[in-house]
């Protein structure tokens, strides 16, 4: 089902981003980053193009730089003191290293949820509260009332948990809490959602929640999702970057990622040869 052996030398470039999607401006933009933790270096020349139509899955082996390239996307390795980002990453065509481009601001526009759920150990409404209550986005409870209900409806969560808003978000199953932070992410308005591993501690039945969860939420955000599930990456994702060792091995349609890989890399991961 997967592939034959025809698949080109390692040596044929991936197709680059610009190529794939010609004639459509990226949400997001990353081109020739390199990420270094002290001497060693974790991400090596990545350029990858985020798009708000499309979900981009990132895949590959443990240890293969991943999560660490997730996190340049909004500035997440600044919190580390040995981690150095080079390269250009853009947002909406603006420079998100630039002097003038608050952090804060970033993060909120390019919103993050964990591999492990993390609700702050608050009530439900008040996890969902807190981003809007900081960046001033409702001038009353009747406005911040809307925003928690709105955020918890858009995240599948809002029917489960209406009656017990006061209850602690650490109270909640594992899934819940789960669609909790997505909720808590969407509470400020970003542009951007990244999900490390956001299905990796949780059962079956709450992962299926939140591939549909992924699905619906589509075309609302831009979305990129790491992901160690294959096939997770092959249901909830129309653009899929293989990374391997630090480098992007091939970034293309998920579709000919799964079914017609151009590195051989890719293809011995795909088909179990590795990984």
């Amino acid at each position: 089902m997967l592939m034959n052996d025809t698949t080109a030398p390692e040596a044929q470039m991936p197709i680059a981003p610009s190529d794939l999607d010609s004639g459509k401006t990226p949400k997001m933009k990353a081109e020739n980053v390199n990420v270094y933790y002290g001497e060693k270096h974790a991400i090596k020349d990545v350029s990858i193009n985020i798009h708000d139509d499309k979900v981009t899955a990132f895949i590959g082996p443990s240890g293969c730089g991943k999560s660490t390239f997730l996190r340049t996307l909004n500035r997440m390795n600044d919190t580390i003191p040995i981690a150095r980002v080079t390269g250009h990453i853009e947002l909406d065509g603006e420079d998100i290293h630039a002097p003038r481009m608050d952090v804060v601001q970033l993060r909120a526009r390019v919103g993050m949820v964990f591999q492990k759920p993390n609700p702050f150990p608050k009530s439900i409404y008040e996890n969902i509260a807190y981003g809007p209550r900081i960046h001033g986005l409702a001038s009353g409870k009747a406005e911040m009332d809307a925003i928690v209900e709105k955020s918890l409806k858009r995240a599948g969560l809002w029917e489960e948990v209406k009656d017990r808003l006061e209850d602690s978000g650490t109270a909640l199953s594992g899934g819940q809490q789960q669609r909790l932070c997505i909720a808590r992410a969407i509470a400020v308005d970003p542009e951007v959602i990244l999900m490390d591993e956001p299905c990796s501690a949780l059962d079956p039945i709450a992962t299926a929640k939140i591939e549909e969860l992924i699905h619906e939420l589509r075309g609302k955000y831009a979305i990129a999702i790491v992901t160690h599930n294959m096939q997770q990456a092959a249901r909830v994702s129309q653009r899929t970057a293989f990374f391997h060792l630090g480098e992007l091995v091939e970034y293309g349609r998920t579709s000919d990622i799964f079914t017609n890989p151009r590195a051989k890399r890719t293809q011995d991961y795909i088909t179990g040869r590795y990984g």
